[in-house]
């Protein structure tokens, strides 16, 4: 990337923390095979189960960790181990859920991106996502997973852009990916209360997912994770100041009134297409997006805004803050939105 790229597309993915980087130097150096029986891949079987307590302890999570690729092999994996059929998911969720979600019920959102905990009150496997990536809706997963429960189901929470920020759900499963906290691409974990929950397909990690593991993108995911999200507080900060410039010079925040993460906010400039918008605003050194990563190379319209009836839904870009993010960062973004919006 250009050293002068203002880098604001943070939910896409984030840039590979130092700890991370050294994290995998050691992993490769520790580089044979966790699961073979001598020294050496007792060695890397070490290492890796370190990890692996690792990153339970600094998610808060009391159950079971499936090492996978990312959070899309983890959503698979639930999906086609589950012992209960997937019935249900959110009209917003993520392309990687929808294309498994077959004759599965959509719940419906409002405009402001929620759903309603009595709706998913079903009795099977239900997958609504923790923080929309489009949106940075967070949906009302602690009255949600009780109204799941109390129907016989489990619930499955995509937290691809809330683990390693924010405390996760009370969910039963949970998908998450590491370069979205700034480990490496290419690992992720579905994190499973108990094991009974899933059918056993054979492979490594007892039988829930197949390949060689990868050792240095867990030491490194575990890594990620040990640095924190002390950081959070300032993107609160960054993202108020953001919107309220947007709100002045014309602009309409999606979902502003709903509970959201602070790293996501999705901004609307009418009359000016988000195609136009990302072309102008590339052409200034700043990188944002339009909608999902997986889409916004597309010309699809957004099935989220879509489904919240967002009007002028192809006139939203979204703009989403990292660790790295500054004050003068946003003040530069503001000032070409504002040409951008005739206001300068």
């Amino acid at each position: 990337m250009n050293a002068e790229t203002l880098y604001l597309d943070h939910a896409a993915t984030t840039p590979l923390l130092p700890e991370a980087h050294a994290a995998m130097e050691e992993g490769w150096r520790l580089w044979a095979n966790p699961s073979s029986p001598h020294r050496s891949g007792r060695a890397a079987r070490a290492a890796f189960e370190e990890a692996r307590a690792g990153i339970k302890a600094s998610l808060g999570w009391d159950g079971e960790v499936v090492f996978t690729s990312g959070a899309s092999e983890a959503l698979a994996i639930a999906f086609r181990n589950s012992k209960l059929p997937l019935v249900a998911v959110s009209s917003v969720e993520h392309e990687a859920v929808l294309r498994y979600a077959g004759d599965a019920a959509r719940l419906p959102v409002g405009r402001d991106g929620l759903i309603h905990a009595a709706d998913a009150a079903v009795s099977g496997l239900v997958a609504i996502q923790h923080a929309n990536n489009e949106t940075g809706v967070l949906q009302p997963l602690e009255d949600i997973v009780s109204k799941v429960r109390d129907a016989g189901g489990l619930l499955l929470a995509d937290c691809a852009q809330t683990a390693g920020k924010i405390a996760l759900p009370d969910a039963d499963m949970i998908a998450l990916s590491a370069h979205k906290f700034g480990g490496p691409v290419g690992v992720g974990a579905l994190l499973v209360r108990d094991y009974a929950m899933l059918d056993p397909s054979g492979g490594q990690e007892r039988g829930y997912r197949g390949g060689t593991e990868n050792l240095p993108g867990v030491l490194a995911m575990a890594a990620a994770l040990g640095a924190g999200s002390g950081w959070m507080p300032g993107a609160v900060r960054l993202r108020t100041r953001l919107e309220a410039a947007i709100r002045q010079y014309g602009g309409e925040i999606v979902a502003e009134h709903a509970p959201r993460i602070a790293t996501i906010g999705a901004v609307r400039l009418a009359g000016v297409s988000a195609a136009s918008q990302l072309i102008r605003l590339d052409a200034m050194g700043i990188a944002v997006s339009a909608g999902s990563a997986c889409s916004s190379g597309s010309l699809k319209t957004s099935h989220v805004l879509d489904a919240m009836g967002i009007e002028g839904a192809g006139e939203v870009i979204r703009v989403s803050i990292g660790r790295e993010t500054s004050e003068a960062d946003v003040d530069k973004f503001i000032e070409a939105w504002q040409v951008i919006a005739g206001k300068a």
